[in-house]
């Protein structure tokens, strides 16, 4: 099969960031699907790994990243129990097995769902990774619920980039949260208002915009862009007895003693948590990409597909990796085989 990999950790626009490799087509284990990719979308965690993985070493093997796909399923593991030969599917995979940057890929059945019927290979690809993550974050990790929240407030610090996209939609339709997204430049700020924003606030100066737009303080704060930089901002902007999650990681400690008087609660998200550790409940992501599926089919959300690259190229996926690390790529970007 083809795969495009690397074998050291090279700044992008180095010759060999990226390689094309003729590999095996892998077997599926018991509960593993062997897809054959028809769409990939690219994300952040691709480019952070792709620069950290070999820095210092050149691998005996090519690695092979990425973690958006849909496909179609070309063999099964005998202990398969929920798809069959020919089955369209989308999902983002686990961190821990070899990526979607490739023709073929095995991945477990259980963070598996069928493909939105009414959307085309590239508007499906652009929803496993960040759909799981933003409705892990808001309903597994803050527990938030329509019936207690509705009305209550959010802040995604992020709004116009993947997560933020459909963190905002499902937000809206799934909790009727109001929500506020920060963005800066005026096509950052026209994306967030057309996922469904209640209001945009400019992230230089985030708590007088906030002010400005009519909110004081937040019941919820969600934070998709750098904790650290945030931090006193998130704090003085959460409301007392409120929640605060991110996705980001932080390269020193958050002083979470900040949120002690205001008895705020604080959350991680990390989207691959369940397939890693085969945790007990992995099958959780099946349902939430069916669920999210079945929103999408229905015309409650709407996919977050900004860039279609066309043909899977060294050249394609170079240029898509450019375009996050520039830090201004709005909604997904997608790669058609």
């Amino acid at each position: 099969m083809q795969a495009i990999g690397f074998k050291k950790s090279l700044a992008i626009k180095e010759e060999k960031s990226f390689e094309e490799f003729e590999l095996p087509i892998p077997s599926p284990g018991s509960k593993d699907l062997l897809i054959k990719i028809k769409a990939i979308a690219v994300n952040p965690v691709d480019y952070k790994i792709r620069q950290n993985s070999a820095k210092d070493t050149e691998l005996a093997e090519p690695k092979i990243i990425g973690w958006d796909a849909v496909g179609i399923v070309e063999a099964i593991g005998q202990d398969v129990e929920l798809f069959k030969i020919g089955d369209e599917v989308f999902y983002a995979g686990d961190i821990t097995r070899p990526g979607c940057n490739a023709t073929y890929q095995v991945v477990d059945e259980r963070i598996v769902a069928h493909k939105p019927t009414s959307l085309s290979a590239t508007e499906a690809a652009s929803m496993p990774l960040t759909s799981l993550t933003a409705w892990e974050l808001l309903f597994d990790r803050m527990n938030i619920t329509k019936e207690k929240d509705a009305g209550k407030t959010l802040l995604i610090i992020g709004g116009a980039g993947g997560v933020g996209s459909i963190a905002t939609q499902i937000a809206k339709q799934v909790a009727g949260l109001k929500v506020v997204c920060t963005a800066s430049r005026k096509e950052t700020s026209d994306w967030c208002l057309k996922m469904g924003a209640d209001a945009v606030a400019n992230h230089q100066d985030l708590v007088s915009e906030c002010e400005k737009a009519g909110f004081i303080a937040f019941d919820y704060i969600v934070d998709f862009v750098n904790l650290n930089h945030y931090w006193d901002d998130m704090v003085t902007l959460i409301k007392p007895q409120g929640h605060i999650g991110s996705i980001t990681g932080s390269d020193k400690p958050i002083a979470l003693n900040k949120l002690k008087n205001k008895s705020v609660s604080f959350s991680w998200e990390f989207m691959y948590t369940r397939p890693m550790f085969s945790t007990d409940d992995m099958i959780e992501q099946h349902r939430i990409l069916k669920n999210i599926a079945e929103l999408l089919d229905d015309k409650k959300i709407i996919p977050t597909t900004n860039t279609v690259l066309n043909g899977f190229t060294v050249e394609n996926l170079k240029l898509a990796h450019e375009m996050l690390e520039s830090g201004t790529a709005i909604g997904k970007i997608v790669i058609s085989f």
